[in-house]
């Protein structure tokens, strides 16, 4: 049965955990109306529309 020679530092057994961690790439769309960039799902801050509706009065 195999058996390590040396203990495996802290900083070598983080770096190869740390791959897990990685956390996800936010998805961003297009505004239909104002055409800026915003989360889907969510009123655009830019103009206030959400599927074709005014829901937020931005001036």
């Amino acid at each position: 049965m195999a058996v390590p020679k040396r203990k495996t530092s802290k900083a070598r057994k983080n770096k190869r955990r740390a791959s897990a961690y990685k956390l996800n790439k936010a998805t961003i769309t297009e505004c239909p109306q104002c055409h800026e960039p915003k989360l889907p799902h969510r009123v655009c801050r830019a103009c206030g529309y959400y599927r074709d509706r005014e829901v937020l009065d931005v001036e």
